[in-house]
């Protein structure tokens, strides 16, 4: 497993254990809140039961711990022989109710702590007012704070352990797995490039030997391509494999797209096919592997001159915009249906007909993700098809590098 990929699956054990800690802890904190809400609830009915209670048998003086009852019976507001706390009785309740007849209750915050107050009608065209002070129910609600706290800050700490253990039963198995494709296409490929390279050379030299019928010539012309095309297969599993992009050093992409047109300039000039370039006559530098991308870029335009018929045309063209690189290789050939666009990108997908799958697009996109871009594809059929390859340049992608990795320590 490459560095770059054992960074990725820390980080995605890393997120699930967030993801496990975080829904313990949402599950702490509503139980929590479920329990402080029928904590309120209990006591203010409570309260609401006492000064009830109050208004209709309390008498001044003689209410229980922490309430008041205060009378005004004939214009005397009796409260009595008790000291009251200050701001009480609330003598603008007491004068509307006796006025109107109605009940007022209200809360009031005073002398450091809150009250519940209700002013009622009472026995005999009396007026009664009861206040319960909520001092004691409130220091209730504050050690129950304090008790969740510690819960959810021992819940974190389990949920850390509990979402570190899910995440390494997790993802450990598909690191492995990923591990073992790894070691088998390394191990298969190079195991596979030596005899390949034989049957090549002797296909060769049989096809330069052998007096052969012109039939029977191309036939072997035929072999000798499929086996070199079976090489390239071989190459493409090998590279990606073995590709890091975390490796990268600076590259110029439009350097690199230069040498993938001169390169493929002698078999366009064979088919008759014009192919340019539109460069930007400066380096365009992204971080990233060299060979990787050489790869990328080379495959594309190969795409294009296959799929190209004689006569045809082949622009590629390379830019800077908006903080990324940009080349594009754009064909009038044979095209593609638009629902193809992103199959293209599959490992071996066939579709009908004479398609553009296979393995070398799907690499495509695995150096171009790899390389922090994107790779786009649009056409269609009979009219030709059009590549679209971005990625940062090589300042915004260090940026983008150090930005992810402080967002996922």
């Amino acid at each position: 497993m490459t560095a770059w990929e054992r960074s990725e699956f820390r980080r995605a054990r890393q997120r699930v254990s967030l993801l496990v800690g975080l829904a313990i802890t949402v599950m702490i904190a509503f139980v929590g809140a479920i329990a402080y809400t029928v904590m309120v609830q209990a006591q203010q009915t409570e309260v609401s039961r006492e000064l009830r209670y109050n208004i209709t048998y309390g008498v001044p003086g003689v209410a229980p711990k922490c309430a008041w009852v205060f009378v005004l019976e004939n214009g005397v507001l009796d409260v009595g022989p008790f000291e009251v706390p200050a701001g009480f009785p609330v003598r603008g309740d007491i004068d509307a109710v006796h006025a109107s007849g109605t009940a007022v209750p209200r809360d009031v915050t005073a002398n450091g702590t809150e009250y519940m107050v209700l002013t009622s009608p009472g026995a005999g065209g009396t007026t009664v007012q009861a206040v319960f002070d909520l001092r004691y129910q409130l220091a209730d609600r504050a050690h129950l704070l304090w008790a969740l706290a510690i819960a959810l800050v021992a819940g974190l700490l389990v949920a850390a352990l509990i979402g570190f253990g899910v995440g390494r039963r997790t993802v450990e198995p598909w690191a492995e797995a990923l591990a073992r494709q790894r070691r088998f296409l390394t191990d298969a490929s190079h195991e596979l490039r030596t005899p390949i390279a034989r049957a090549y050379l002797r296909a060769q030299l049989l096809a330069a030997a052998a007096d052969l019928p012109d039939s029977q010539r191309s036939n072997l012309d035929a072999l000798a391509r499929s086996i070199r095309g079976l090489a390239d297969v071989v190459d493409d599993l090998l590279q990606s494999a073995q590709l890091d992009p975390r490796d990268g050093k600076p590259v110029d992409l439009a350097d690199i797209a230069e040498a993938a047109v001169v390169g493929e300039t002698e078999r366009a000039a064979e088919r008759r096919i014009t192919l340019t370039l539109d460069h930007p006559g400066h380096p365009l530098v992204v971080a990233g592997i060299e060979t990787g991308l050489r790869r990328a870029v080379d495959e594309l335009l190969a795409n294009a001159v296959r799929h190209t018929p004689e006569g045809g045309r082949i622009a590629v063209s390379v830019r800077e915009a908006d903080g990324q690189v940009e080349l594009v290789v754009a064909d009038n050939g044979s095209g593609f249906a638009p629902e193809d666009a992103e199959r293209l990108f599959e490992r071996f997908r066939h579709g009908p007909g004479e398609g553009r799958f296979g393995l070398g697009l799907a690499l495509v996109r695995e150096i171009v993700t790899g390389h922090g871009g994107t790779v786009e594809a649009s056409g269609r059929p009979g009219v030709g098809a059009r590549f679209t390859l971005r990625i940062p340049v090589a300042g915004r992608r260090a940026a983008e590098r150090e930005r992810l990795s402080s967002a996922c320590p």
